[in-house]
C-alpha cells in the first residue's frame, strides 16, 4: 500500500473575500480496515495558512473533515506562483491512540512508516480575487492560470459585474475570458449604463470589437458611445463603432438633443468631425436649443472646427438659435475675434466691395478682417469689386494687401473676373500691381482677349506689345 488516507479533493478552493474570515474545508479517508491513522497536515506557507486540527486520529474505513483557514483576515488575497500546497502525511497506530505530542515527534522523524500521502495544491477563488488581478500590481503571477481558477467559482451575476470591472479598466483579455465563461454582455446598471459605454470610455478598440462580436446590442435611446468618441478625439474607435455596428445611429441625440457632431464641436476635435461627416452625420441637425455644431464650435472659440464646418455648409452660419443667436452672436459675445471674420465681417467686408461701399471697407478693415477672404465660391472681396467694376473698392482692397493673383474655386483671379465683365479700368490697375495678364484659369482662359479690349479701347496694349486700333 502506498498510502493510507485519501483525500475528497484534488484542490482546496478557498473563497477570497476582502477582509474577512476565510476558509476552506475538506475531507480525508482512512483506507485501513482495522488499524487507526494519524495524520498531519502542513502548508507550505504557515504563516499564512493553518489548520485547526493538523495533528489527527482518523478510525478505521472513517472519514475526517478538515478546515484550512487564513491566519488573519486580509485586503488582498496571499497569491502565489507556483500555487501553495497541502502536504498530507500519514502513519498506522497499532496501539490506535497517541497524544498530540506523541504525534508531534512521531511526524518530525522520517522513515519507511511515515506516509506522504498527498500534495493538494490551494487556490484562492471568487470575484474578489479576479479584481485583484485586474490591478496592475501582482505582475510576476501566472495571470491566466489564476484568473480560470478563480472565476470558476462566480455566478453568472458576479460574471458580469466583473465584466463592466474589465471594460473599464480596457482589459479585453480578461474581458474575453469572462464572457466565454458566461458574462452577459448586456449587463447594465440602474442608470442604464452598458458595458459598451464603459469600454468605449477605456479606449480600447479591440475590446470594442470583441462585445460587438460576441452580440453587443445596442440601444440608441442611452447608448452614446459616439458621443463618448467623440468627446475624446478618439476616431479609431468612432471607425470600429461606425463600421462595425451596423445598428448605430449616427444622428442619435443625448437627454440635451445634441448629436456626437455637437460633442466634437463643443471639444473642438476637427478629426472626429471630419469623420462624422464622411459617414454621414447631419451637421444641419440642431439640438434642443436650436444649436447646430457650428453654434457650439463659435461658442467656445474652435477656429479650426469652425473652419471646417463652414467648409462643410454654405450657409449654416446664418442659422439661429432658439433664442435668435448666430454662431458669430454667439463668439461675439465671448470675445473670440478670430471668428469674427469667418462667421459676419468677411460677409459685409464682401458686401461693400460689391457695392463699391468705401466707408464700409475701411470699417471692417480696421477691425483687422482678412481682406484677402474667400466666400464660398472662393471669391475675395477683390474677385468682387473687380467682377463690378468697383474702382474704387479695387484701389482701397490693393492698398490694404489684397492679393492680385488669388484664384477662386475655377482657377480665376480678380482679373479674369476684371475682364469678363468688361472693367477695362480695373483690369489695368490691377495689371499696374502686379496681376499677371497671361495666367491661366481652370479653363485654360487667358484674362486679356483681345476682343475684349475692342469692345472698350480704341488703343489696346494687354501684354506690352504692339498697339492696334480697334
Amino acid at each position: 500500500m502506498d498510502r493510507l488516507v485519501k483525500p475528497d479533493v484534488k484542490e482546496v478552493n478557498i473563497i477570497f473575500n476582502r477582509n474577512q474570515k476565510c476558509f476552506a474545508t475538506f475531507k480525508l479517508s482512512n483506507l485501513m480496515h482495522t488499524m487507526n491513522v494519524a495524520v498531519s497536515l502542513t502548508t507550505t506557507n504557515p504563516s499564512l495558512l493553518s489548520f485547526s486540527n493538523p495533528l489527527s486520529i482518523i478510525p478505521p474505513l472513517s472519514t475526517m473533515c478538515f478546515t484550512l483557514m487564513l491566519s488573519k483576515p486580509s485586503a488582498q488575497p496571499p497569491l502565489s506562483s507556483p500555487l501553495d500546497t497541502i502536504l498530507v502525511k500519514s502513519s498506522v497506530l497499532p496501539k490506535g491512540k497517541a497524544t498530540q505530542e506523541e504525534l508531534r515527534r512521531m511526524f518530525l522523524k522520517s522513515g519507511s512508516q511515515i506516509f506522504k500521502d498527498a500534495i493538494i495544491p490551494i487556490t484562492f477563488v471568487g470575484p474578489h480575487v479576479v479584481e485583484f488581478l485586474l490591478t496592475p500590481a501582482p505582475r510576476k503571477l501566472d495571470i491566466s492560470f489564476l484568473l480560470e481558477k478563480a472565476i470558476s467559482a462566480c455566478d453568472e451575476s458576479q460574471l458580469s459585474l466583473l465584466l463592466r470591472a474589465a471594460a473599464r479598466c480596457g482589459n479585453s483579455y480578461f474581458a474575453s475570458v469572462l464572457i466565454e465563461a458566461g458574462a452577459d454582455v448586456n449587463n447594465r446598471d440602474s442608470s442604464k449604463l452598458s458595458v459598451m459605454a464603459l469600454a468605449v470610455q477605456s479606449g480600447n478598440a479591440d475590446l470594442i470589437e470583441i462585445l460587438i462580436d460576441s452580440g453587443y446590442l445596442i440601444d440608441n435611446s442611452v447608448d452614446w458611445l459616439l458621443h463618448k468618441a467623440a468627446a475624446m478625439d478618439r476616431v479609431e474607435l468612432l471607425e470600429v463603432l461606425c463600421l462595425s455596428c451596423l445598428d448605430i445611429n449616427l444622428n442619435s441625440a443625448d437627454m440635451n438633443g445634441r448629436t456626437a457632431l455637437h460633442v466634437a464641436a463643443i471639444y473642438g476635435h476637427v478629426e472626429a468631425l471630419r469623420f462624422l461627416v464622411s459617414v454621414g452625420s447631419d451637421p444641419d441637425v440642431v439640438d434642443c436649443d436650436g444649436w447646430t455644431p457650428l453654434h457650439c464650435a463659435s461658442a467656445e472659440g474652435h477656429i479650426k472646427a469652425v473652419e471646417f464646418l463652414l467648409d462643410c455648409l454654405k450657409y449654416v452660419k446664418y442659422a439661429v438659435t432658439k433664442d435668435g443667436q448666430t454662431a458669430y452672436a454667439l463668439a461675439f459675445k465671448k470675445g473670440y475675434s478670430k471668428l469674427y471674420d469667418m462667421l459676419h465681417l468677411g460677409d459685409v467686408l464682401h458686401k461693400a466691395a460689391t457695392t463699391d461701399d468705401v466707408e464700409g471697407l475701411k470699417s471692417c478693415l480696421a477691425k483687422g478682417i482678412e481682406v484677402n477672404g474667400k466666400d464660398q465660391n472662393g471669391w475675395t472681396p477683390l474677385h468682387r469689386a473687380a467682377f463690378k467694376g468697383q474702382i474704387k473698392s479695387v484701389k482701397l482692397l490693393l492698398s490694404y494687401g489684397a492679393k492680385t493673383n488669388v484664384v477662386d474655386d475655377h482657377g480665376h483671379t480678380p482679373l479674369h473676373r476684371a475682364v469678363e465683365a468688361g472693367h477695362v479700368n480695373v483690369a489695368m490697375t490691377l495689371i499696374g500691381h502686379g496681376a499677371k495678364p497671361n495666367m491661366k484659369g481652370l479653363k485654360g482662359a487667358v484674362p486679356l482677349h483681345l476682343e475684349c479690349y475692342k469692345k472698350h479701347l480704341s488703343l489696346v496694349s494687354p501684354l506690352g506689345g504692339e498697339k492696334e486700333r480697334a
